[in-house]
């Protein structure tokens, strides 16, 4: 008589664990996993891509198309009659409430922008903030000053009133007279000047959502004592600042995405009363030099002085930790480098090698 087949799930097989050694060792536990995502948190992050994708293409090829446009539209607008619009009346809304006061619009978003992101990322370190990041806006402020100013000096210096009785430039427009000067463009330097301004400062939010998760794997890492986990920026932060992270991150983060998205709209404008600009102001030399202007200042102030580790300030995101990915530059072309890690790995099935540890060296004396 043929007897009952035994379940295979009452046996004891060789390849299973043994529970009771396993008692004795001390649980670990599992690594923390994010919280799930919701609806209001996936649109937020869709306005903010779409914002970033607004603010952060390659600068080198904006400030190009900066450079181009000035020379071309602004050529072309002085060779040919261009339509009127409401854009083309200096008394138009934006001209009036938004270009006018451009720098005070600028300084309304970023400063509270610099503060928070920079608490957060310095862990409240006053003096670092103060010292590596609030002096950027005082530098650049002074710029627009220095600029602007120089420009209206060089227009009332050089310029001659169409009544010859009067040689002062506010004496002859109080009259009611024409100044003809060599009036360079204020228009095109703070706009084009401004527009870079916002997209450096606002770039260290660039990567600023993984500070979530690294808060949370160096939160479980120094419970449990887990030494063999990846590098974390985290690492090296006090228990106090690491708290100070975590504290600041979800106070700011929203008010910090509400100005981002204001920014990246108040760029946009920027761009657009450029256009404007370009169309129906000034003359083509006086709007391309007061845009070359506005460029070398951002390309000496943002590639050559804040990179220069020994001068101060620093570039925004430079904090206590560094959160920011910077892209490796490859010394080896992709394909060549993959060709030999798969040489490395010996014989392989289905992706997988097929001595587990193997070495080089063994192979080759097989």
């Amino acid at each position: 008589m043929v007897s009952k087949r035994r379940s295979i799930h009452a046996t004891n097989l060789n390849f299973r664990p043994n529970i009771n050694a396993c008692n004795n060792s001390e649980p670990k536990g599992t690594k923390p996993t994010s919280e799930p995502t919701s609806v209001k948190e996936i649109l937020v992050l869709m306005v903010m891509y779409l914002c970033k994708k607004s603010l952060f293409f390659d600068t080198n090829l904006k400030v190009g198309i900066y450079l181009s446009c000035l020379f071309v539209i602004s050529l072309i607008a002085d060779v040919l009659m261009i339509p009127k619009t409401y854009l083309s009346r200096s008394d138009n809304v934006l001209n009036k409430v938004f270009v006018k006061f451009a720098w005070g619009w600028n300084l309304t978003l970023i400063v509270p922008f610099i503060i928070l992101t920079s608490v957060t990322y310095c862990c409240g370190n006053k003096q670092k903030i103060l010292k590596n990041h609030m002096p950027r806006i005082l530098i650049a402020t002074f710029f627009w000053w220095f600029w602007t100013s120089l420009f209206n000096f060089v227009e009332a210096s050089l310029g001659r009133c169409a009544n010859k009785d009067f040689d002062s430039k506010i004496l002859c427009l109080r009259e009611g007279h024409v100044w003809n000067g060599f009036d360079l463009s204020g228009h095109s330097f703070i706009l084009i000047y401004g527009s870079l301004f916002l997209i450096e400062e606002t770039r260290c939010i660039v990567n600023w959502d993984a500070i979530k998760d690294y808060i949370r794997l160096e939160e479980y890492q120094r419970q449990t004592r887990d030494s063999n986990g990846k590098p974390n920026p985290l690492r090296n932060l006090t228990d106090s600042e690491l708290k100070e992270v975590k504290t600041n991150y979800e106070k700011f983060t929203p008010y910090i995405r509400l100005l981002f998205v204001l920014v990246a709209v108040i760029q946009i404008l920027w761009d657009v009363m450029l256009i404007s600009t370009m169309l129906y102001y000034h003359i083509m030399i006086e709007k391309f030099l007061g845009g070359a202007f506005a460029i070398l200042t951002w390309f000496f102030t943002y590639r050559v002085w804040y990179t220069k580790q020994s001068l101060l300030p620093r570039l925004p995101g430079d904090g206590t930790f560094k959160y920011i990915k910077r892209t490796p530059v490859q010394s080896t072309p992709v394909r060549s480098r993959r060709k030999d890690s798969l040489t490395d790995q010996g014989p392989l099935f289905m992706g997988m090698p097929i001595y587990a540890n193997y070495k080089p060296e063994e192979l080759s004396v097989r």
